[in-house]
């Protein structure tokens, strides 16, 4: 079981490492990330967020995938 668990963390973590990053230069050249002055804009923001939370789970799920293998 414990190996179940930490190859489940593991591809967890792999799916977002290697999905999250590809949507960030999308969102960069979205014209919704800036407004008319260049200044970003909630859209902007939101999507960073979702993607720094997205590697942060990533990391503590490689993390708790090597605690449960000891």
């Amino acid at each position: 079981m414990h190996v179940f668990a930490a190859v489940v963390l593991f591809l967890n973590a792999l799916f977002n490492v290697v999905s999250w990053p590809r949507f960030y230069p999308r969102i960069a050249n979205d014209p919704r990330a800036r407004d008319a002055e260049g200044r970003r804009t909630a859209f902007y923001t939101v999507h960073v967020v979702l993607i720094t939370v997205a590697l942060v789970l990533a990391a503590l799920s490689a993390v708790a995938g090597v605690l449960v293998l000891l």
